[in-house]
């Protein structure tokens, strides 16, 4: 079973715990014994069975359970103790018509009641706080718990017609409202504190963490401004100089729909910016009328810190009327992505994205056709892809996959087996030919795929509908491909595709590690409160940066405590997948810029830092972004002149 559908089972055993010791206590109330001790053994078995899950997921990680071996199955355990021993009797008692003593009758209601708010408190717990438990989290639990019981025992009648308030006085369960008032008083101090100490950990992160490397050194800053690209051109490499104007347009959509855009060039998406490996890329970026402002960010594309797009950390925003110049040279060859990294949740759902291709200067096997297929999808729904080609029986395609969007896509190639020959641009080694197989594409990701035209049609599915066609001759019919059913097709493991080869970086020890644990819960982004994304429990810009040395082997594990799929995307740096839960990559090195954290999956990544400067660390589900999930990587000696940090604050009027 996987991590996230035990995660599922243990939420449903504490709600239903939880319902079943409230029902057990509100049926006592009522006098039905009977009915109540059936739902104190319902409430038993669902507690014993939250136990189990529990120690389950303990088995896949510490981070799935700490609040719950902490403070939930504690807490649980001891109410849950409690009124097994003195509701069980007095129930068992009433329903057979044995003897009783008064005073126990409202020790057990209370004692049921108190069972059930501690399952709740602890569902709650982990579903508004989550990872990691803090001192204030587990004071302010345990307050409104304690709390809840006294309120209860105050204000319950008296159980059955026989048992009178002197009875129960004279038991010890009465309390007058002196002392009620003080025991009240003492739970709300303890919780008030906890409250205040809470919102102070939800509000002020440290600077940064080291990761178990070095602090930061008293050297003199360089700031991330001078790190701009070179002037020049490699040698053999050529300057291509291209002007993008971002701008609201009328766009029509392949499906004839027309939509009001914002656009790069007036169209979506926008210009395609090629180069050959070596060549000096120049990008004048004028913001023609996008209110609040533009930037380009190279998704997936080292650049020097300076050209990397990210408003309020490598530049101003590019206001209206204003511009900005990019310059790098195009060293990586491969398929990228360009879009505003401004408010991105917004802009790049509304149409400012485009497409990067940078091709190597001599290439011995160049495909025939090469066919760009950019996946977007507007708030209509309206989905922009290709739509037909032509190629010649037996020849070369080569098929560029991109997804600009922010959930995952799901590819299929029906009518010809393919090679998958690279992965977020960087190539493969020794891919195998493989077919019937489906490509699952994170938010961001991009997929190359080259095979040989065969005399029938080729559909490129991508969510099940055939959204790109190529034909060996026009007007060709679409052949078995257009019957394909591609849902059942499983999805190719890149951990395990290709042949592997040996590289130093991923045996290397590590001189930093990180861990990020990705979750939803009460946290402050951006000064607000909210039921944000988190990264070890804090919202942005909260979470501490990410110190590292220029030189540092660098280790993230990646866990996702959530039932969401987390796109994680380290800018100016690609990884190297080590493991998915625990599996190693085995196949040919896969390096990534966006990985998919499905889940209960747990990622292991390493890097090396080559790249100086001030990066986002992100997930690139672009609302995710917006609503906390964000923080930065921060090289050691490096600083930024532009203030207002990056945030997801930075919001288009819509």
């Amino acid at each position: 079973m996987t991590t996230a559908a035990l995660t599922v089972f243990d939420h449903a055993w504490a709600l239903l715990g939880g319902a079943a010791w409230l029902a057990a206590g509100v049926t006592a109330v009522r006098g039905r014994a009977r009915a109540g001790l059936v739902l104190l053994g319902v409430a038993l078995l669902l507690t014993l069975a939250k136990a189990v899950s529990v120690a389950v997921l303990a088995g896949r990680g510490w981070w799935f359970v700490q609040e719950k071996v902490l403070l939930g199955m504690p807490l649980l355990g001891v109410t849950a103790l409690a009124a097994a021993v003195t509701a069980g009797p007095m129930l068992l008692a009433r329903s057979t018509g044995m003897p009783r003593r008064s005073g126990g009758e409202k020790v057990g209601v209370v004692a049921l009641f108190a069972a059930g708010y501690a399952a709740v408190a602890s569902f709650v717990t982990t579903y508004l706080v989550g990872y990691p438990l803090t001192l204030p989290t587990a004071l302010i639990t345990v307050g409104l718990v304690v709390a809840a019981v006294l309120l209860t025992a105050r204000s319950l009648p008296a159980p059955g017609a026989d048992v009178v308030g002197e009875a129960v006085s004279n038991a010890g369960m009465g309390l007058s409202r002196r002392g009620f008032l003080g025991v009240a008083g003492g739970v709300v101090a303890v919780g008030a504190t906890g409250t205040g100490a809470g919102l102070s950990v939800l509000t002020s992160g440290a600077a940064h963490t080291v990761g178990g490397g070095p602090g930061p050194s008293r050297g003199s800053l360089v700031s991330v401004a001078d790190l701009r690209g070179p002037d020049t051109p490699a040698p053999g490499g050529v300057r291509r100089a291209y002007g993008v104007t971002a701008r609201k347009a009328a766009v029509r959509l392949p499906s004839g729909k027309d939509i009001d855009a914002w656009t790069f060039d007036g169209a979506v998406p926008g210009p395609q910016l090629s180069a050959t490996q070596g060549d000096l890329l120049e990008v004048r970026l004028v913001n023609q009328d996008i209110d609040g402002g533009v930037t380009l960010h190279w998704h997936g594309y080292d650049v020097p810190c300076g050209e990397d797009g990210v408003p309020g950390l490598s530049q101003p925003a590019v206001a209206p009327g204003a511009a900005f110049v990019y310059r790098f040279r195009a060293e990586q060859v491969g398929t990228y992505w360009y879009h505003t990294h401004y408010a991105s949740h917004v802009g790049v759902r509304r149409g400012l994205y485009g497409v990067l291709v940078v091709t190597p200067r001599t290439d011995p096997d160049p495909a025939d056709l090469d066919v760009v297929v950019p996946v977007h999808t507007f708030s209509g729904g309206a989905a922009v892809a290709g739509v037909e080609h032509v190629a010649a029986a037996g020849a070369t395609v080569r098929l560029r996959l991109i997804n600009t969007d922010s959930d995952p896509r799901r590819f299929a190639l029906a009518g010809t087996p393919f090679r998958v020959v690279a992965v977020d641009g960087r190539d493969l080694h020794g891919p195998g030919e493989t077919s019937r197989t489906a490509l699952r594409v994170a938010a961001g990701g991009r997929r190359d795929l080259v095979f040989a035209m065969p005399e029938s049609a080729v559909a490129l599915f991508v969510d099940g509908v055939a959204a790109v066609w190529l034909r060996p001759q026009p007007g060709a019919p679409d052949g078995a491909a257009a019957g394909e059913d591609t849902a059942g097709w499983p999805e190719l493991d890149l951990l395990t595709y290709g042949t592997s080869t040996p590289v130093p970086l991923r045996t290397a020890p590590a001189d930093r590690h990180f861990t990020l644990v990705l979750d939803r819960g009460l946290a402050m982004v951006d000064g607000r409160p909210a039921f944000a994304q988190t990264v070890n429990g804090l919202g942005h810009p909260s979470i501490p940066d990410q110190l590292v040395t220029e030189g540092d082997i660098v280790r993230f594990t990646v866990v996702n405590r959530s039932l969401e799929t987390h796109p994680w995307h380290l800018h100016g740096h690609p990884v190297l997948i080590l493991s998915r839960d625990g599996q190693q990559s085995s196949g040919s090195p896969l390096w990534m810029d966006t990985f998919d954290v499905r889940p209960g999956e747990v990622w292991e990544v390493v890097f090396q830092a080559t790249n100086r400067g001030i990066w986002m660390n992100h997930c690139h589900n672009l609302p995710h972004a917006d609503q906390g999930m964000m923080l930065r990587l921060r090289y050691d000696g490096v600083s930024t002149p532009f203030h207002g940090a990056h945030a997801a604050g930075h919001r288009h009027p819509s």
